[in-house]
């Protein structure tokens, strides 16, 4: 990947996607499929139109796929081009698979000699990386995750569970199981506990044939819940973000916070 595209999706990590018109998403070929050994392929990208390619590829080596049992899968067939990455996820359990990118790391700025310096990149890199006497530093933690959810058969929630690091969805409606005119509900947790108070955007993909987002804006509750009802069939994008001092580093005074999860809704 071009030091351009990185640093993008580096920024996008660590900043709310409602502050840019850029945004970050996984699309599957299909979310709901039946079969004995099916396949779907997912579209990784960066865009400035839901869903398509027109500004860079997201890195594929972030990519993280739980299968409905819990075991990890690795991604097959996966190719980077100039405006998405593109990879292939062979479903040979019946049950839900999650399939995220995750980017967690980061970011120092500094002066030397009178010039500013800026960096990116993991706490185990930080001390061999950044002077320990750098003057004026200022280091901030990001955790983000974008991601998608696939059902082959029966869905089930075991590769649901929170992980318990950064902002992640909890199903209360199964994110598999969404229908066009129909309320869904969900929480998001931070760390692993109800996440009150979060600002979420919802937005249909097919942005480029309309003059409006007609984006739907929610909060969750007192518990991290939120609900929505879907006016039309389709694939939607869904974010949110915020910020916080629970840094992993001592350096690092502020962590940023973003999650993104693309879900399908299905006709009546």
């Amino acid at each position: 990947m071009n030091r351009t595209a990185l640093a993008l999706v580096l920024s996008l990590a660590v900043i709310p996607f409602s502050a840019t018109a850029h945004k970050a998403w996984l699309q599957p070929s299909q979310t709901v499929i039946a079969g004995t050994d099916p396949w779907i392929t997912v579209d990784a990208a960066v865009s400035n139109d839901l869903f398509y390619f027109n500004h860079v590829p997201l890195p594929l080596e972030r990519v993280a796929i739980t299968a409905p049992d819990g075991s990890k899968v690795d991604a097959q067939n996966g190719a980077t081009g100039k405006y998405r990455s593109v990879f292939d996820v062979q479903l040979k359990q019946q049950g839900t698979y999650r399939i995220a990118m995750v980017n967690s790391g980061l970011s120092a700025s500094w002066d030397e000699a009178g010039k500013p310096k800026r960096w990116r990149g993991t706490a185990a890199t930080f001390a061999t990386e950044v002077p320990k006497d750098a003057k004026d530093l200022k280091v901030s933690q990001s955790v983000g995750r974008v991601e998608t959810f696939v059902t082959n058969g029966t869905p089930n929630e075991t590769a649901l569970k929170s992980t318990g690091e950064g902002i992640e969805l909890v199903a209360v409606t199964h994110p598999n199981d969404l229908v066009a005119g129909e309320e869904a509900s969900f929480k998001l947790h931070i760390d692993g506990k109800p996440a009150a108070g979060l600002e979420i955007e919802i937005v249909r993909g097919n942005t480029r044939y309309r003059n409006a987002q007609d984006e739907i804006k929610v909060k969750t509750d007192a518990n991290g819940q939120f609900s929505v009802t879907w006016p039309e069939a389709g694939m939607y994008w869904l974010e949110t973000g915020t910020e916080d001092g629970k840094t992993s580093l001592p350096q690092a005074k502020q962590r940023r916070l973003s999650y993104v999860v693309t879900l399908e809704v299905l006709p009546q």
